[in-house]
């Protein structure tokens, strides 16, 4: 049902915590569901430096918030804003169609990032 790839996110999610300092925190629902996302990043000379999540949600939902803050640290805010809900199912081997509604949940996350960090949000 799942691939080795998500099942390993969620087994050993990366990056699981809060950040006192951070430069932006933001909090996203999935009406859908009822999952909830909070993300933390430092954001240093445009780029993330440092990223935490917390998932209250379901085994994809966990994994596609750990397989996201994987895929952002190190990355100019430049460089992740193209990334997609395709990209995130690709990055965890795969999404039943079912559980689609996990990577919409960390994208939304990280829109809502990216407008906070503009100042837009």
């Amino acid at each position: 049902m799942y691939s080795d790839e998500l099942l390993d996110h969620f087994h050993h999610p990366r990056n699981v915590g809060e950040i006192p300092e951070a430069t932006a925190v933001v909090e996203v629902t999935n009406p859908a569901c009822g999952d909830l996302m909070k993300l933390w990043a430092v954001v240093y000379d445009a780029r993330i430096v440092e990223v935490k999540f917390k998932v209250a949600g379901c085994i994809p939902a966990i994994a596609c918030g750990s397989w996201l803050t994987e895929a952002i640290r190190g990355k100019t805010l430049e460089e992740i804003a193209g990334l997609t809900t395709d990209r995130v199912e690709a990055g965890v081997g795969g999404l039943p169609s079912a559980s689609r509604h996990a990577a919409v949940l960390v994208i939304d996350a990280l829109q809502h990032l990216l407008a906070r960090l503009s100042g837009s949000g």
